[in-house]
């Protein structure tokens, strides 16, 4: 689930005829050099592929329009080797309805001194030909990415491959579909939002389904099933009986098993990749799926708790773009206020996000205080250590607005033996005062998603690539 498989991004290169037929077969073989140079770097996790050169109008907008039909082109990248005017662009950069990354490099680093002429000088004019590409592109708002620095060197490659990650997600953005088992929690404000707008906007599909819908589907569960799933537990996890009996504590188990396989197959039948549960509406369900909604997390499916569909379609779309690593859905619960240790611990009633884990979790048993259903079983562990994002979306009801916070996540030192519960603590940036301050005053929901796989810019490049409002906190 959480795999992106053929994607491929295209390379086109800005010239024109002026410079003759000698000096654009140059232009191509520098253009070859570069594009093989950067596929075997071994740091964009997705392939490179040169298209012819862009000397001409029409050539730019056939080239633009071929990558919006081609389902397996996540974006293009432009590098303007020589001057390349800008008119040539317009109409193709319009109809471009994907990614874009100006690339401002050439192709060689250094100036060489004791040889440059006139003919040098106008084969190689990077300088003047991306001020005059990232003129009409301005122009035209496209909101397009800009990096700058020499090609080969490690530091501009990494952010080519973080805007990749961003680019994919834009594209499977518009292939998330959240399956809402109930609907949201009653009374609850941010779990709330206009589900239309999100699929003008996002590409999102979110469609409702009676618990009695997924209840059919977990009756139908075979008891092999289970048990062959149950025997797969034994082997990734820890098993704390606690005070239940092996008898007790397995049959709670195993009531989890039979929701991943039901929840999993309802999913993949109907094409859903992000769903969410609501412990209020639970009728023909023993339990609160716990265990297997942090397996499925696991899995890469987007998931949010309380029918909070914006944060579970959020979810699936950050796994994407960091490729399921160290990425899921979160909750503000408890501060920490004692002077110099200010910090939060997130958590949630079961379902936290096993890609967190800095270590072997454990399966336990325990009382669930909401729900009024049987004690659930899910996974315990402390979350990992490292620096990263969180993410909370809002709907302002006249436009929706992204929350980005900057933490740093710490490994907890103290022991928390009554917590039947994952736990992750982190540091909010710039400072707790005024990093819950401004997360509060701009109307951040406390159903979040963090990322410690991700940056701010991958984020913000994504915001602008939906034309989304965001605000920052760093």
């Amino acid at each position: 689930m959480s795999a992106i498989e053929n994607k491929e991004f295209w390379l086109v290169v800005g010239s024109q005829h002026l410079y003759g037929e000698e000096a654009l077969a140059e232009v191509k073989a520098h253009a070859q050099t570069m594009t093989d140079a950067l596929n075997e770097s071994g740091v964009l996790p997705y392939p490179v592929v040169l298209q012819d050169l862009a000397v001409s109008a029409d050539k730019i907008t056939n080239v633009m329009k071929a990558v919006n039909y081609r389902d397996e082109v996540a974006g293009v990248i432009t590098w303007m080797h020589t001057f390349s005017p800008a008119k040539m662009w317009i109409r193709g950069t319009k109809l471009l309805q994907k990614p874009l990354l100006h690339l401002a490099t050439q192709f060689n680093e250094s100036i060489p001194w004791e040889t440059i002429d006139m003919d040098f000088m106008n084969l190689n004019q990077s300088a003047h030909g991306d001020r005059e590409y990232g003129f009409i592109n301005a122009r035209l708002n496209k909101n397009n990415k800009v990096v700058v620095g020499y090609w080969e060197r490690p530091e501009v490659q990494k952010q080519i491959a973080e805007w990749m990650d961003a680019a994919v997600a834009f594209n499977e953005s518009f292939n998330i579909k959240v399956a809402r088992f109930g609907d949201n929690m009653r009374h609850v404000g941010v779990t709330e939002g206009d589900k239309v707008e999100a699929q003008i906007q996002f590409g999102w599909t979110v469609d409702y389904y009676g618990i009695g819908d997924l209840v059919q589907y977990v009756d139908a569960v075979k008891d092999e099933e289970v048990d062959a799933l149950f025997d797969e537990y034994a082997e990734l996890y820890e098993f704390d009986y606690g005070t239940y009996s092996q008898e007790d504590w397995e049959a709670s188990v195993k009531v989890q098993a039979s929701y991943e396989i039901a929840i999993k197959r309802f999913l993949n039948e109907g094409g859903y990749n992000a769903f969410t549960t609501n412990f209020e509406d639970l009728h023909g369900m023993k339990q609160l799926p716990g265990l297997a909604v942090q397996r499925l997390m696991a899995q890469g499916y987007g998931f949010a708790a309380e029918g909070d569909w914006k944060t579970a379609a959020l979810d699936r779309l950050l796994k994407v773009m960091s490729h399921n690593q160290s990425t899921g859905f979160m909750e503000d619960y408890t501060y920490e206020l004692a002077a110099g240790q200010e910090s939060i611990l997130q958590s949630h009633m079961l379902e936290v996000d096993p890609t967190l884990a800095r270590s072997k979790p454990k399966i336990i048993v325990s009382p669930l205080g909401i729900g009024d259903k049987e004690d659930p079983a899910r996974l315990v562990f402390d979350g990992k250590a490292g620096d990263g994002v969180v993410v909370s979306m809002a709907d302002f009801g006249t436009h929706y607005k992204l929350l980005i916070n900057e933490v740093s996540a710490f490994e907890p030192t103290v022991e928390a033996p009554k917590l039947p519960v994952a736990r992750v603590l982190w540091d909010v940036k710039p400072n707790f005062q005024d990093g819950v301050k401004a997360w509060i005053e701009n109307g951040g929901g406390h159903h979040t998603v963090v990322s410690l796989n991700l940056t701010t810019d991958q984020i913000i490049a994504y915001a602008k690539m939906v034309d989304l409002e965001y605000v920052t906190i760093k």
